[in-house]
């Protein structure tokens, strides 16, 4: 069964995943990871469903315009639809930023990027110390 996968929407939903320190770079992306409590939220489509996977994409205006930054997310949801369902962990909130390198990087590097990336963030709070991870 593949599991439901909502979206972020809210900016204190960003900061709140944020806040977790909890992340893992790549040269194409970083990803940012938070194990999502049931009953953290007393909004029931906040949730969209238990086991429900929730992500959100933001790009700095550092990378460029309006234009170049849409492209960034654009590229970013198409390689998270490819692999989030399988790779993603239930009731997790994940937010990916794009980087300038995100939009010249090819599609199969930033899958390996967000696969990678994945795999390795620490997603258990009790494990989390706090430190980011880079790889290069």
């Amino acid at each position: 069964m593949m599991p439901v996968i909502g979206k972020l929407k809210k900016r204190s939903e960003f900061l709140r995943v944020a806040a977790t320190q909890n992340k893992w770079v790549t040269p194409g992306l970083i990803l940012q990871a938070m194990r999502r409590q049931p009953e953290s939220s007393s909004n029931p489509e906040e949730l969209c469903g238990s086991g429900a996977i929730r992500i959100g994409f933001t790009v700095t205006k550092k990378v460029g315009n309006a234009v170049i930054r849409n492209r960034v997310k654009r590229r970013l949801r198409a390689v998270a639809a490819e692999l989030l369902s399988d790779h993603g962990k239930a009731e997790h909130d994940y937010v990916l930023i794009g980087r300038k390198t995100t939009l010249f990087r090819t599609y199969d590097d930033l899958k390996k990027d967000l696969s990678s990336a994945l795999q390795r963030v620490k997603t258990d709070r009790s494990r989390a110390s706090g430190q980011t991870r880079h790889q290069n």
